[in-house]
């Protein structure tokens, strides 16, 4: 039994916070907070064209003394960024992330942004999985299912 990533999001939706290039970081830092989120996305119109984390943000404007309000998201975004499918598998995205360092990946539908999956949500996941596996294995063993 493996989850799919279209199963992670049934569970927790797929509310994607996003921005535009053109956006202060000031901004976006405003709206994650607000939303209590670690990444937004960066698309123009309908076409997703970067991210930008609290690790950007960190590594890219605090460490190089720029300034939150004068500096866009244009300027600091990952723009070459991996995305995952619905079908894909909880195990690919685990070892997708644990490979490129990363905690969120953005989900693309036949080319539409249709959610994000992050690694919270991939550790809850497993530990779901794994749950399950013990409910089955302490139901066979107390003969409460059939062989």
């Amino acid at each position: 039994m493996s989850t799919s990533v279209g199963q992670i999001l049934e569970r927790k939706g797929n509310k994607v916070f996003c921005t535009q290039p053109d956006t202060s970081v000031l901004d976006a830092l405003g709206m994650m907070a607000e939303n209590d989120v670690g990444a937004i996305l960066v698309t123009e119109g309908s076409r997703l064209v970067g991210i930008f984390t609290e690790r950007d943000y960190a590594r890219k404007v605090v460490l190089h003394g720029r300034s939150s309000r004068d500096s866009k998201i244009s300027e600091l975004m990952t723009s070459n960024v991996l995305t995952v499918s619905p079908s894909q598998t909880l195990d690919s995205v685990m070892q997708m992330m644990t490979e490129n360092r990363i905690r969120h990946l953005p989900v693309v539908d036949h080319g539409a942004l249709v959610g994000i999956v992050t690694i919270g949500d991939a550790v809850k996941a497993v530990m779901a999985e794994q749950a399950a596996t013990i409910n089955h294995l302490a139901s066979y063993i107390s003969g409460d299912l059939a062989p």
